[in-house]
């Protein structure tokens, strides 16, 4: 139990991560995690040698919000990520896919920045709209939680790090 607290300290998890795991072991914190960004940025840390297998997580948990996205290079590189993750695609492919996904990002940058402030100001106007954002976003948490739980079993997971 401390192992883990003492690891989320040191790598300065973020305030509700460490509230939330800070008594639990591992394996009570992964089957019990209800976000799956909690998830991933614990296996990042102790688990550096396994891109794959972080990739494959990420390119799944992105892909619940395919819907959302306006771009093909950010569509293409979440099914980049899957198909590096299981082995259909190269390191080289995927850098290629997440630079035209970023680049793609950062010019489209001001119109999202604009439309997500706008989105805010709409769902502060209506209080039926703010819980459902809300609960979208607490429900997508718990989908990406679920999908780690599914790619990153705890028999993969490197313990000995949270020794360090």
């Amino acid at each position: 139990m401390t192992k883990l607290k003492n690891f989320l300290k040191k790598h300065e998890a973020c305030e509700d991560g460490y509230l939330f795991a800070k008594d639990l072991t591992l394996e009570e914190f992964l089957n019990t995690c209800p976000r799956g960004d909690w998830i991933l940025w614990l296996f990042a840390r102790t688990n550096p040698d396994s891109l794959k297998e972080l990739t494959l997580a990420k390119g799944h948990c992105a892909n619940t919000v395919r819907y959302l996205m306006k771009d093909e290079e950010s569509v293409k590189a979440v099914d980049v990520a899957i198909d590096f993750g299981e082995g259909r695609a190269t390191r080289c492919e995927l850098d290629d896919a997440s630079s035209a996904a970023a680049y793609a990002a950062s010019y489209a940058s001001s119109s999202v920045a604009y439309a997500a402030a706008y989105a805010v100001y709409a769902a502060s106007s209506a209080s039926a709209s703010v819980d459902a954002v809300f609960y979208a976003k607490k429900s997508n948490q718990q989908q990406t939680a679920d999908i780690c739980r599914k790619y990153l079993p705890l028999s993969i997971w490197n313990e000995e790090v949270l020794n360090d």
